[in-house]
């Protein structure tokens, strides 16, 4: 069994931690187009729910064609009230979204961060999935604050003109220096063996195989290939660390079966409206099962 770590805020948040709004100049926004969908319709409801109760004796007169005459106005309050819940379920989504995509995230990027515990010595790190390169630049920031003088990649699936924008906040954040991009496939991963001392991912994992769907054999063995490919690049006592949604006991018994060490699994942070956890682990420094010494095979 794995051992399980509580990450509560306080162990996690940076000193002077930002505003949300500072994090939103420099990194944009990752879901706009699901808070927009999620607003859009929260505006929707909330206007038939005004509707309903501007007129409600004409939907009621409505309803009494269809119904009884003691279920029509029962009906028609009862509509209305599921229309305004819905507002209003539409409403905390989107401020849920908004929150799980800028502060939540930043936060969480923290801790994933305070979860390496030495990074003077880090010469290479990688970034799977950097997005628009939230946890790139904290990796890169730490670095820089104990003096490595190592780099940290960050691999997205995103063309070069996204990994562009990558690059522009990490030179905002000053660590431009620290920090380079790359398009890839990660359950390809374009590195040798054992290469990097840390590999980092954040609400990524999931997403690999999903045109399969979520809960499909082929994206289960999807996903399975990323954490093997995650597991290969590291060298040995190298060190991950994986925030992601829905699939974390997966990973967990990957990283099992892969025979990793000190696998922790931080308490549940409730993110885009589903449960999510940070995982770490360490590569052991022997790679040899058995009497016989048998090399193990990272890949999947």
């Amino acid at each position: 069994m794995f051992r399980e770590r509580k990450m509560g805020k306080s162990s996690g948040a940076a000193p002077g931690s930002r505003d949300w709004t500072q994090i939103y100049a420099i990194y944009g926004l990752d879901q706009w187009q699901t808070i927009l969908f999620l607003l859009f319709h929260a505006v929707l409801f909330t206007i038939l729910s005004l509707l309903y109760l501007t007129y409600f004796d004409l939907i009621t007169l409505f309803f009494h064609r269809l119904l009884p005459i003691g279920s029509a106005r029962f009906a028609a309050g009862f509509t209305g009230s599921v229309t305004a819940l819905s507002a209003l379920c539409l409403f905390f989504a989107s401020a849920h979204f908004l929150h799980s995509s800028l502060p939540l995230h930043y936060d969480v990027v923290q801790r994933m961060v305070n979860s390496v515990n030495d990074w003077s010595t880090v010469k290479h790190a990688l970034d799977l999935g950097c997005g628009r390169g939230m946890l790139l630049n904290a990796v890169a920031t730490q670095m820089k604050k104990e003096g490595s003088l190592g780099r940290v990649v960050g691999l997205d699936r995103s063309k070069m003109t996204s990994l562009s924008s990558t690059l522009r906040t990490a030179k905002i954040e000053g660590v431009g220096e620290y920090v380079t991009c790359r398009e890839g496939d990660p359950r390809r991963l374009p590195f040798g063996d054992g290469y990097f001392d840390v590999v980092v991912s954040a609400v990524f994992v999931h997403t690999v195989g999903k045109e399969y769907g979520h809960r499909t054999v082929e994206a289960s063995a999807e996903r399975m290939r990323v954490v093997g490919e995650m597991v290969r690049v590291l060298k040995p006592g190298g060190v991950g660390v994986v925030w992601d949604l829905l699939h974390v006991p997966e990973y967990v018994r990957r990283l099992q079966e892969l025979k990793m060490e000190d696998i922790r699994v931080s308490e549940r942070v409730t993110a885009f409206m589903v449960s999510s956890h940070i995982v770490s682990f360490r590569k052991p420094s022997q790679h040899v099962v058995g009497p016989g010494e048998v090399r193990l095979d990272w890949r999947c």
